[in-house]
């Protein structure tokens, strides 16, 4: 059947190599604690302003889409351009894709 030393395959009771029980354990777990921090951070909560509170201004659209989109793609990119820049490294080193060339029959 299976050689000596060898495990059985995994079948529908393990999800790589953890068990079923476990699995569903994990998401009650996870969904429970996403639901009571639902619950808990109520948005009703921002209705009423903290002593102290100084709120600023709004953000329009194509500032907040500045800040939180483009920013973050330039910043990233500006990042990018450095290490490819600033690359030293041995092109020697790098993997290159080329095409191997079928080896000469050898003569008995």
């Amino acid at each position: 059947m299976y050689p000596p030393g060898a495990r059985p395959p995994a079948g529908f009771g393990t999800l790589g190599g953890v068990d079923k029980k476990n699995a569903l354990r994990v998401g009650a777990l996870a969904a429970g604690t996403t639901l009571m921090m639902l619950l808990m951070s109520s948005p009703a909560l921002a209705l009423t302003r903290d002593d102290g509170d100084q709120p600023g201004s709004g953000l329009s659209v194509a500032e907040t889409l500045g800040l939180f989109v483009v920013a973050p793609l330039v910043l990233f990119a500006v990042i990018v351009g450095l290490v490819m820049v600033l690359d030293r490294s041995n092109p020697a080193h790098r993997v290159v894709a080329t095409k191997s060339k079928p080896k000469a029959a050898a003569k008995a």
